[in-house]
């Protein structure tokens, strides 16, 4: 169902309706994708969808659209595992059991977001609080978009604080205190 969801993107103008993928915001973006992608095939992971290079969109032929990745067999220690890549490439890590799920989940440095499937939402519940991650979708990702009345940021080494929400407010506000004696 994965590869199959990538062959259904609409490739385009962010701001046009029906798009469902824009182009990375810059050349040095694109290029690091890149070298994502083929530390991903050097480590070892199996290449099941997408590749290097780019995903050619007509009217866009200087767009910098990476081609949706897919690697599975991907291991806890591969780059593509441990960093965040911040263009689309999905890396599928399998799992015993859920306590195995959430230490793969925060086996990493970075916590930004995450996402859980499940129909139990006991157990949704249960992962959204235990993974270290500001932000956290059950049953999709970031499909739509961000509440702007939510806070926004990450945990570990992912973000620069808060953004949005009361937290975020907070994010632009200076602390003072005041010791005064009198008489």
């Amino acid at each position: 169902r994965l590869i199959e969801a990538t062959r259904n993107i609409q490739f385009g103008d962010p701001m046009a309706a029906g798009t469902t993928m824009g182009p990375l915001i810059n050349e040095q973006q694109f290029e690091r994708v890149q070298r994502y992608i083929q530390a991903g095939e050097r480590e070892g992971g199996a290449l099941i969808a997408g590749g290097s290079g780019y995903e050619a969109v007509a009217g866009y032929e200087r767009g910098l659209f990476a081609k949706p990745t897919i690697f599975d067999a991907v291991s806890p220690d591969m780059a593509i595992a441990q960093e965040e890549i911040f263009g689309p490439v999905l890396s599928v890590l399998t799992f015993r059991d859920e306590a195995e799920a959430l230490a793969l989940a925060n086996n990493t440095t970075y916590g930004l977001t995450a996402a859980v499937w499940t129909k139990h939402l006991d157990t949704a519940f249960r992962m959204a609080k235990g993974i270290q991650a500001g932000t956290i979708w059950v049953n999709t990702y970031h499909s739509s978009g961000l509440e702007p009345t939510l806070p926004y940021g990450g945990y570990k080494q992912s973000g620069l604080g808060r953004e949005m929400g009361q937290p975020g407010l907070a994010e632009y506000l200076e602390t003072k205190s005041i010791h005064l004696k009198l008489g």
